[in-house]
């Protein structure tokens, strides 16, 4: 890694926003990210190389850093979303059953034995996605409460089953490692709950403010790095270290001013050069040798919609199911490690992100639906 490189990458992920820059088309900044590491990796024109060390690292600290952001963003807090849990429970258990069986059905179709992993991807959700997404149109009421108390559960569900789904055969020492980054984080939010409640961290949050020290975001890289060692060290992904932690500090409540700091952090600079990594370490080209593979992302995507939108049957409109459906971290986190572990076949981590490409475009079109359909009622109510 030299400065021009960086220079390049950094140059890279800002055209990348470019994309995302119309309002009305609602595209998520990571796909303009994720294209241009296509432009400049295996795909395109081959001027960086994702495997030398140091790309890798930042990567890695990147991939940490967007997992902790998707765990604050789950709204542990929200009193109106515990007491959506019970309807979203169940919600998530007819999706959960669904994709268990449309999971055994892809693995079948395209004869590998992938059905855990495909099973944990169909029923996944983003809350990284949809809270901006909910936030950003203004949706509320009941139903978008249930569908966020669904979204919540699943995600956090999703990031713990996935390094057991990816590879089974290591699944007893991937559960000990998951238990022991769980038993630490709990440890952490227990600390972090008594320096809230006997005022140190008020005391600390002055200081820091007063001095420009930043020492509550020192303090959260010191913990979120410390719990990511932990968890290479014990052959789990950097995926949960970083999730988990994400939701220490959602259950205790983060600070404006460091949430502005760790969005400095996390989108100017490490989680845009992820999705560049990410990009350049695809091969499409593969999709070329392995049409097969396309097929598997379609299939992913849509079946990811179809499952999801089951939750109709049980009261939810259908454009908040479908928006229930949109991924990121999780097919993000599988193609990653898929490559990382050399766990998939050719083709299969590009199929992955496709099928994440898929349910974001679908959920980007019925959220504004369900706003649009929202705005026409209360526009009737009035006249």
């Amino acid at each position: 890694m030299t400065f021009p490189i960086m220079a390049l990458i950094c140059f890279l992920a800002l055209l990348g926003s470019l994309l995302a820059l119309p309002a009305q088309w609602r595209i998520p900044v990571v796909i303009g990210e994720l294209l241009a590491g296509l432009l400049i990796g295996r795909t395109g024109l081959n001027l960086v190389d994702p495997a030398e060390p140091t790309f890798t690292f930042l990567a890695d600290m990147g991939f940490a850093l967007i997992m902790f952001v998707a765990g604050t963003h789950v709204p542990v807090r929200d009193k109106q979303i515990r007491s959506a849990l019970g309807s979203g429970a169940v919600r998530l258990v007819v999706v959960a059953c669904a994709s268990a069986a449309v999971g055994i059905g892809l693995a079948v179709l395209f004869g590998n034995g992938h059905a855990p992993l495909y099973a944990v991807l169909l029923a996944s959700s983003s809350a990284a996605l949809v809270v901006p997404i909910v936030s950003s149109l203004k949706l509320s009421g009941p139903p978008v409460l249930a569908m966020m108390a669904q979204v919540a559960m699943a995600d956090a569900l999703a990031i713990i089953a996935l390094p057991l789904a990816l590879a089974p055969a290591t699944a007893g020492r991937a559960a000990l490692g998951s238990l022991a980054v769980l038993a630490c984080s709990a440890v952490v939010l227990f600390f972090l709950r008594k320096a809230d409640k006997n005022g140190l961290r008020r005391r600390i949050h002055n200081v820091s403010e007063e001095r420009k020290f930043a020492l509550e975001l020192r303090f959260q890289l010191v913990l979120l790095f410390a719990l990511a060692g932990l968890a290479v060290w014990s052959h789990v992904s950097i995926m949960l270290a970083g999730f988990t932690f994400g939701l220490v500090v959602s259950a205790v409540g983060e600070p404006r001013r460091l949430a502005r700091q760790l969005f400095a952090l996390t989108e100017g600079f490490l989680g845009p050069l992820f999705f560049l990594w990410l990009g350049s370490s695809l091969d499409l080209r593969e999709l070329a040798s392995h049409p097969t593979m396309i097929l598997l992302g379609l299939a992913l995507g849509l079946g990811a919609i179809g499952v999801h939108s089951l939750t109709r049957l049980f009261g939810l409109p259908l454009p908040l199911g479908v928006l229930s459906a949109s991924q990121l971290g999780v097919p993000i986190a599988a193609a990653t490690i898929g490559i990382q572990q050399k766990l998939l076949i050719p083709g299969e981590p590009a199929a992955l992100v496709l099928g994440a490409l898929i349910t974001m475009a679908a959920a980007t079109v019925a959220a504004g639906r369900y706003a649009n359909a929202g705005k026409e009622r209360a526009n009737e109510k009035r006249s």
